[in-house]
């Protein structure tokens, strides 16, 4: 199976958020690139909030090149054989946590569609969450300007509105 068949299925198989799911499986039925970063009408991506839930607190990464507190996340690669390994990957690269790092099962939490600059014009993302161990050491990598662990209470003071729904709906299904 491809990665773009996976997609179809995890998203079929979503049931939050109906009406942006239809819109994800619409650009996958329009666009057989849509899951890859040269696909310049979208693009889905994976990411995944990294959460201790025993301490109470999320890891964020200040992106690079926005400047803002976000999840870890990123773009899907060849390799990767479906939308979880994905942003597994990318929590783990991010985040530095190379081992104990697993995805909250249940599939996505969340789906965040955003603009982002030419010539691409939107990441469709597939958000995940990712729970990582108590002992967890992060380690900051050249993606990001800073990688901080915050309580849940912090979030929504440095965070956008997507990763305070995100963190949300993930403590939600915890």
């Amino acid at each position: 199976m491809s990665l773009h068949d996976d997609a179809v299925l995890v998203l079929k198989g979503y049931e939050g958020q109906p009406e942006l799911r239809d819109v994800y499986l619409e650009h996958l039925a329009a666009h057989p690139d849509g899951v890859y970063k040269p696909c310049t009408a979208g693009h889905v991506t994976g990411s995944a909030l990294v959460i201790d839930p025993a301490g109470g607190r999320v890891l964020l990464t200040l992106h690079r090149k926005l400047g803002m507190w976000l999840q870890m996340g990123g773009h899907c690669e060849p390799g990767d054989a479906t939308l979880a390994d994905a942003a597994l990957r990318e929590a783990r690269e991010e985040s530095g946590i190379a081992h104990g790092l697993a995805l909250l099962p249940g599939g996505p939490v969340r789906l965040d569609r955003h603009p982002i600059p030419a010539p691409c014009h939107w990441h469709l993302d597939v958000q995940y969450a990712a729970l990582a161990p108590a002992e967890a050491v992060a380690e900051i990598s050249d993606e990001s300007l800073d990688l901080r662990w915050f309580r849940y209470d912090e979030v929504a003071g440095v965070a956008d509105e997507s990763v305070v729904r995100l963190l949300e709906a993930t403590r939600a299904r915890l």
